[in-house]
């Protein structure tokens, strides 16, 4: 297997901007980051290596390794991006269904060669609980009765209080994304304005300072002061001492929302912003191209009428891609082929009415 191509090391003095470039080829600029500013420093220890780290797993499934590999930043993003990575700050995403929000994780972590993206999909019931770990003291309580009944005798007493509670307790997405790796890991917070009002908010002192504390780990560590617990989406266990995880590497956070509601300002000014819009034609063709081949005569048309369709409704970039494959693989033609596209890019809110544009 061929090596990954390396950001060349900048000369003595110029300039390391951008490391995040939007190429979609994996490299090693990450290393040419800079130190942190000095009020986002962190030391977290000792350090952890990427899970895969040097490797194209941004994604584990073909959907997202594919999104990874053909997304097209625009020159804000990227601009945008390197400011999150360079002041270790979140990057908040706001723009319409289907414009590349989520995907711009997986770009990222996919150029910068950052290891599986970390994703925590928000509900209105998310609370900060559940993207730090998770605990079940039932099964815990159940194996304990297990082994008490198994082993008779007081010398049971002491390992069924102090042993086995790292094997009942596993890191949630943003828990994990904050261990102290010695490279950014890639976390996204999908839709955080669907969140409870109070969620923005209880985030904000955990992404300032980069650590939080597990309590039942911290009520063990007089008896167990090391825990081995399991980190989120794989198998694979992390140490964790007294109770305290700090982060070393601040993970690359990407926060999307649709635009639905507001955020307080403390939590806003923490975040480097990003608002995506609308692709104009020539960004649509270099986005289908990237997924489907040079566009050809009737793709180039269809982009047309989905810019023109735009300018009245709420339409998302998917729609088109899904019109231009099916229209193609289908084999139709003539009214067929419009009536399908048509079907294929209805606008997606509610107050408007398609009127027969194709």
């Amino acid at each position: 297997m061929s090596s990954l191509p390396s950001q060349p090391p900048a000369p003595a003095g110029a300039s390391l901007w951008p490391v995040f470039t939007g190429s979609n080829t994996p490299h090693d600029g990450i290393e040419a980051l800079p130190d942190p500013p000095p009020w986002r420093a962190f030391d977290g220890g000792p350090a952890l290596g990427t899970p895969a780290e040097g490797e194209d797993t941004a994604a584990s499934s073909p959907d997202r390794r594919h999104r990874a590999r053909t997304y097209r930043a625009t020159d804000e993003a990227v601009q945008l991006v390197n400011a999150a990575l360079y002041l270790r700050r979140p990057l908040l995403v706001t723009g319409p269904p289907g414009s590349g929000k989520s995907s711009l994780a997986y770009a990222v972590a996919h150029e910068l060669r950052l290891g599986p993206v970390l994703r925590w999909n928000i509900t209105s019931r998310s609370v900060l609980h559940d993207g730090l770990y998770q605990y079940d003291p039932l099964s815990r309580m159940y194996a304990a009765g297990r082994q008490a009944s198994a082993v008779e005798g007081p010398a049971s007493a002491p390992a069924s209080v102090a042993g086995d509670l790292e094997d009942h307790l596993r890191l949630g997405p943003l828990g994990t994304a904050l261990l102290p790796y010695r490279r950014p890991r890639v976390l996204l917070i999908d839709e955080i304005d669907k969140s409870d009002l109070d969620l923005p908010n209880d985030l904000l002192n955990v992404l300032e300072e980069g650590q939080y504390d597990i309590p039942e780990l911290v009520r063990a560590a007089r008896h167990t002061p090391t825990a081995s617990v399991l980190v989120d989406g794989t198998d694979d266990r992390a140490t964790v001492v007294k109770g305290l995880v700090r982060c070393r590497a601040f993970p690359f956070v990407v926060l999307t929302s649709n635009g639905e509601r507001e955020f307080p300002p403390a939590f806003l000014r923490r975040c480097v912003r990003l608002e995506l819009h609308q692709p104009r034609e020539a960004h649509l063709e270099e986005i289908v191209r990237a997924h489907l081949g040079e566009p050809s005569s009737y793709a180039r048309e269809l982009i047309s009428r989905f810019l023109d369709r735009g300018t009245a409704g709420e339409l998302a970039t998917d729609q088109l891609l899904n019109a231009i494959y099916l229209t193609k693989a289908a084999g139709l033609d003539g009214a067929s082929r419009d009536a399908l596209a048509e079907r294929l890019m209805p606008y997606l809110s509610r107050g408007h009415q398609d009127d027969g544009g194709f």
